[in-house]
């Protein structure tokens, strides 16, 4: 199984770029970023000092959009990463979250989204793709490789990643919806011809290593507020108790109240005081690096290939650390 890195690009890049360092050194081989321009700093700029910095370590967003950065843009400076640092760089994409609704704007439709997909990895590896109609090759790629791997929760987004994506990307780690989902998305993947084996599966969540479990709970009670953002959409599109959707994901976001994006992503959200315990045990990994043990290797039985962790709280070096020292080498002993 990999491992990720999840952080917010906020300043100063440096902490970001030590942590990263920190992460490779600990046996983590990737390292994500949230993007949205509002709320962080740029991450692309910092993605250039990450690798400047480390020797393996794949970087990219978790996840960019098709509706804040043109398509060609996008493409280009993927591509320039890699040009530089040696093809270590992946497009984690979705519809936009924050970053279109900070800035005014509703979330990328489904059907933009996966155009934009298919034009970003043409774009970025070199082949020529229409963009608005127009098209367009970047002439001075040579042996370009960008893997996009899609962010997904609903039905028909899950049916796009097993689609179109080389991999999805699942913000939670509850065992019960991660092997649902799965099943979604490879099943799309063989109605579509392709071998739904080949479809990297990454899981994405908090991790809390420590005894007070009280505490790991309220450091990242936030992630089930961020979660909850999606699933009030998919509950407003197919309404509550819909088969499409487990009850599982739906029942706990009833008492949700509305969101404030200046808190996103951030031990101590007031907006995610609604979010149960049972929901925080359920979307994390908490409590002794035992427990973590356990959790990883049922997600590894369910055919993920990577979790991520996501690092905003206040044990973010002591997390790497204990999974360096006690959690990575046992799900790869």
């Amino acid at each position: 199984m990999d491992f990720g890195l999840v952080l917010q690009t906020d300043p100063p890049a440096s902490q970001v770029i030590s942590l990263m360092k920190r992460a490779e050194r600990n046996g983590f081989r990737y390292g994500w970023t949230f993007d949205s321009a509002v709320l962080w700093q740029e991450p692309f700029v910092i993605y250039s000092q990450i690798l400047a910095n480390t020797q393996k370590l794949h970087v990219g967003p978790m996840v960019t959009n098709p509706g804040t950065r043109t398509w060609e843009v996008t493409a280009s400076t993927f591509a320039t990463l890699n040009d530089m640092y040696g093809n270590r760089t992946v497009c984690g994409i979705g519809r936009g979250d924050s970053a279109m609704r900070v800035a005014g704007r509703a979330p990328n439709t489904l059907a933009r989204l996966g155009e934009a997909m298919d034009v970003i990895r043409d774009l970025a590896e070199g082949r020529e793709a229409s963009v608005g109609g127009n098209p367009i090759r970047i002439p001075w790629i040579r042996d370009g490789k960008l893997p996009v791997w899609m962010a997904a929760y609903g039905p028909k987004a899950l049916a796009l990643a097993g689609q179109k994506a080389d991999g999805f990307i699942l913000q939670l780690a509850d065992l019960y919806l991660t092997e649902w989902m799965i099943k979604a998305v490879r099943q799309a993947a063989a109605e579509a011809g392709r071998d739904p084996s080949a479809i990297t599966i990454c899981v994405a969540a908090p991790a809390y290593v420590g005894e007070d479990l009280a505490h790991a709970r309220d450091q990242c009670r936030w992630f089930g507020g961020m979660v909850g953002n999606h699933v009030a959409d998919l509950v407003s599109r197919y309404g509550e108790h819909s088969s499409m959707v487990p009850d599982e994901l739906t029942e706990y976001v009833k008492a949700r109240q509305g969101y404030d994006y200046s808190h996103h992503g951030r031990a101590g959200n007031p907006s995610t005081d609604f979010v149960p315990d049972e929901i925080v045990d359920r979307f994390c990994l908490l409590g002794p690096a035992e427990a973590h043990i356990e959790k990883l290797q049922a997600l590894r039985d369910l055919g993920v290939d990577q979790f991520a962790v996501y690092d905003m709280h206040d044990a973010k070096e002591s997390t790497i650390d204990a999974y360096g020292s006690r959690i990575i080498p046992a799900l790869n002993a």
